[in-house]
């Protein structure tokens, strides 16, 4: 038995960080008021009846104790656990209620409006919109509605303003994000470290663990630029998440620019940083950057050849339009991202520190490194990633390419110029 938690959850998290203070909003007999909105919630209106949670799915007895009248009792699990609610006055069944959304409206918030993120976790919802048969509402920064809306016609994506004038009450609230610290277990039912990112949100929601790409749907699918090209992306919220090698991108923007590609830098910001460790655009690529609308940049990554990126938002849209990605990262495992043939890693490098079950990343320090920050080679996990390592991956999407295109065995053998000379207008 878990035992009761008040309206507040453990470890500095309460419920007036992630619901609406209050009262539960569905209506019992004899005065229960009772929701699923911050796990499973109850009020009762006579002390000494007794409260009993179960989860049907597991069998487990999760809570059975007798409760004061008035008090608002809730579940310690606030994710997602298919509820069995009981409450009785002596021997006598006052209410049983076992949890059912088909047709209810369902609330879903993330805690990040970032674009990574939000493509790892809306097919994720939908999932578990599908398997319930509910109305599901998801919380949405408004410039990343265009990406999902027409992909996702039974997803209500509202954000903070629109969802408050919403009369009909939510008859649950799930909250999905990487809570602090991660061996939190009230509110994330396992460690993301030992996830992926679509699946430490499956297990939070409840769904089949899958890798599910986003579907989205291109609203401009013309081709603006006639040469061939491929986009690449620079910049992190993290420097460990960048490329820290110095000769890395120079040396590949140059390869890529011998093989007749146009190199396009997508990214945000031109620069960005923190103290001593500013990074720029690197020389040698074409200045795409700034503040455009993702949809825009759908439509560019959809005409380009490849993508070559970071851990970061813009190979997961890239991946989301399918488009072969090249990613480069040391910091993460490649189990943490989606899955790409043409993921770069040193192992022979300290690498894989955000899944070490040991370390919590902080994504306050701009230059977090757990394991060498007072050492030498910082970031090592990159530094140590070679140019060569990451054009061998680029000869090898490009052969492959070419090679189910002119209906070969997989990997037979084509020149990676002849491949990129025939790339053009794909």
């Amino acid at each position: 038995m878990s035992g009761i938690t008040p309206t507040r959850a453990q470890r500095g998290l309460t419920e007036s960080a992630f619901a609406r203070p209050g009262l539960p909003v569905f209506t019992g007999p004899e005065g229960i008021l009772y929701d699923f909105n911050y796990g499973c919630r109850v009020r009762v209106p006579v002390d000494g009846w007794r409260v009993r949670m179960v989860d049907l799915d597991t069998h487990s007895l999760l809570f059975d104790e007798p409760v004061e009248a008035g008090v608002v009792v809730t579940s310690r699990r606030k994710y997602f656990v298919r509820f069995q609610l009981d409450v009785l006055d002596g021997d006598r069944l006052v209410f049983s209620h076992a949890y059912n959304a088909r047709n209810k409206p369902i609330l879903v918030r993330p805690s990040t409006m970032a674009l990574g993120d939000s493509l790892a976790w809306v097919p994720v919802v939908d999932a578990f919109r599908a398997q319930h048969g509910c109305e599901l509402y998801l919380y949405l920064a408004e410039h990343l509605q265009p990406l999902f809306a027409a992909g996702y016609p039974h997803i209500r994506f509202v954000t903070q303003e629109t969802a408050e004038p919403l009369e009909e009450p939510f008859y649950a609230t799930y909250y999905l994000g990487l809570f602090s610290p991660y061996t939190d277990r009230d509110h994330q039912p396992t460690d993301p470290r030992v996830s992926s990112m679509q699946d430490s949100v499956s297990y939070m929601l409840g769904v089949p663990c899958a890798e599910r790409r986003p579907k989205l749907v291109v609203a401009d699918t013309e081709r603006r630029i006639r040469e061939r090209y491929v986009c690449i992306a620079t910049q992190a919220t993290a420097q460990c998440k960048y490329w820290n090698n110095p000769r890395g991108w120079p040396t590949l923007i140059a390869h890529l620019k011998e093989l007749g590609y146009r190199v396009l830098c997508i990214d945000r910001h031109r620069e960005y940083g923190l103290g001593d460790h500013i990074n720029t655009m690197p020389p040698g690529c074409e200045d795409f950057t700034g503040d455009h609308p993702l949809q825009a940049r759908a439509s560019l990554l959809l005409h380009a050849d490849f993508f070559i990126g970071l851990g970061s938002g813009l190979s997961w849209l890239a991946w989301a339009v399918g488009t072969p990605v090249v990613m480069i990262s040391g910091f993460s495992h490649p189990q943490t991202e989606f899955r790409t043939p043409y993921r770069v890693i040193n192992f022979h490098a300290c690498n894989s520190c955000f899944n070490d079950t040991t370390t919590q990343f902080d994504a306050r320090d701009f230059l977090w490194c757990p394991r060498r920050h007072d050492q030498p080679q910082r970031f090592q996990c990159t530094w140590a990633i070679s140019p060569e390592h990451v054009i061998a991956n680029v000869h090898r999407l490009i052969d492959e390419r070419w090679a189910r295109r002119n209906r070969l065995a997989p990997y037979a053998f084509c020149s990676s110029a002849s491949a990129a000379d025939n790339s053009a207008g794909s």
